[in-house]
């Protein structure tokens, strides 16, 4: 018996957008669920889809209002937010208030497939905490402590794996910089200590430090840790 069809909501008030998702999406095997506004999303949500892609840019309900009142409903389903190309502010506060991932029209099917697949595979690895991450060379031991590059081990300090064990257990994901200072500070604001650390962790994982290959800079937003394998 073939496994049920994943059901994926549209949030969006322009019908060729939505056209374009329905025919992109269920060419892929997706089944999916539209709205053209907050309430008919809120209306949809009964219908417990696995996965929402969401225009900040509502008609009737404030996209970041609308944002906040599915994660109180549902606090696992991931949410991708579509934004406006500028909108570094928006995308902020979408990622702060707990969307998954973001991306900027106009985009690409193949970009938004692949941003679906890293939000669904986040939401299994959080559901089912693997203890061994991989990605590339890079090797991720959460029980043990054990960072490789291949077969090197490589040594981290204490806040140099704290970071990279935030990074890890959200991999794929967009992590806002005020995220981060608040998950290994407290009460810390300033993003230049992060940015201190991330590079420091670069220069010990990454190949070329200066073009990165595992620890992605979204700019004006936060970082990424590339997907694992």
């Amino acid at each position: 018996m073939s496994a049920a069809p994943i059901k994926v909501l549209v949030i969006d008030d322009e019908p060729p957008i939505r056209k374009l998702l329905r025919m992109g999406l269920s060419t892929q095997g997706y089944e999916i669920l539209e709205a053209s506004n907050g309430r008919g999303a809120l209306e949809k949500l009964t219908e417990q889809p696995a996965l929402i892609i969401l225009d900040l840019g509502l008609p009737d309900i404030q996209g970041h209002e609308l944002l906040r009142t599915i994660r109180a409903r549902n606090e696992s389903v991931p949410i991708v937010v579509l934004s406006s190309r500028g909108d570094e502010a928006g995308k902020v506060q979408a990622l702060d208030l707990g969307a998954d991932d973001y991306l900027t029209k106009p985009f690409g099917m193949d970009e938004l497939l692949a941003r679906l697949r890293a939000a669904l595979r986040h939401q299994l690895q959080v559901q089912g905490e693997r203890p061994v991450f991989r990605s590339g060379d890079l090797s991720v031991d959460l029980v043990r402590r054990i960072v490789k590059l291949g077969e090197r081990e490589i040594r981290l300090s204490p806040k140099e794996y704290d970071l990279l064990r935030v990074l890890v257990q959200h991999a794929g994901k967009v992590l806002t910089h005020r995220f981060l200072l608040k998950e290994l500070w407290d009460e810390l604001t300033d993003a230049q200590y992060l940015r201190v650390y991330v590079r420091q962790l670069r220069q010990k994982i990454e190949t070329d430090p200066e073009r990165p290959q595992y620890v992605l800079t979204e700019t004006g937003i936060g970082y990424r840790l590339k997907a694992g394998d």
